[in-house]
């Protein structure tokens, strides 16, 4: 099976006030088609129920659907993938209990990191944080667009080849400045859960990044 990275990734916002389903059926209105669903909710039978949710409405708008930093949840929600975080389950045992088929992220912060992924075969990363952002705690060091220049034409010289998202405090006046540095896409969060019209403003990233392509 083909896995399919999308240039624009939807992490739902556990901070807004609106439920992570409406966000993503706002998001998935305007455009998008990857969903990250990051729940901060210890209540399983709460997660499993919205997620399940989730799960249903991406497929039925062909929208890719993972399921943040929780293997298990992943599996029970059957999602298409999982994107793994620094001081999560290891990239090797994630694979095992997912299979092949599955997308596994990871998340990196240096050129170290996105070596040592590339290593373990996932097959994108969501390198950042681009700048301070209010939805991520324990934020590692900013990297700005100076860093991911550098990191992407290191990249280059190894002939590592991989999608490459920017994340992290991310503004409608940064995708062209981001585009720029080599990075394949980006993931947004606060900057659609807090829009005042969220399916507007994620049509409006989406002919932005569109524009690029």
């Amino acid at each position: 099976m083909e896995k399919v990275i999308s240039k624009i990734q939807f992490i739902t916002n556990y901070q807004s006030s609106i439920s992570h389903f409406d966000q993503a059926k706002k998001v998935i209105d305007g455009g998008v088609k990857w969903i990250q669903y990051r729940p901060k909710s210890v209540d399983l039978k709460r997660v499993l129920d919205e997620g399940g949710k989730i799960a249903e409405l991406c497929r039925q708008n062909s929208a890719t659907f993972i399921v943040n930093d929780y293997v298990e949840l992943a599996i029970e929600l059957d999602a298409d993938g999982v994107h793994i975080g620094k001081n999560d389950m290891s990239v090797n045992d994630a694979r095992i209990l997912l299979g092949n088929d599955k997308i596994i992220g990871g998340t990196a912060n240096t050129l170290t990191d996105v070596i040592d992924l590339v290593n373990n075969k996932v097959d994108y990363i969501g390198l950042g944080p681009y700048r301070f952002t209010q939805t991520k705690k324990n934020l590692s060091t900013i990297i700005g667009a100076e860093g991911y220049t550098k990191i992407i034409s290191c990249m280059r010289d190894m002939n590592i080849d991989i999608p490459i998202i920017a994340i992290g405090g991310i503004k409608i006046s940064d995708i062209n400045i981001l585009m720029n540095t080599g990075v394949f896409g980006i993931a947004i969060s606060s900057l659609l859960s807090d829009a005042d019209n969220i399916t507007e403003k994620t049509n409006e990233i989406c002919n932005i990044v569109s524009e690029r392509s």
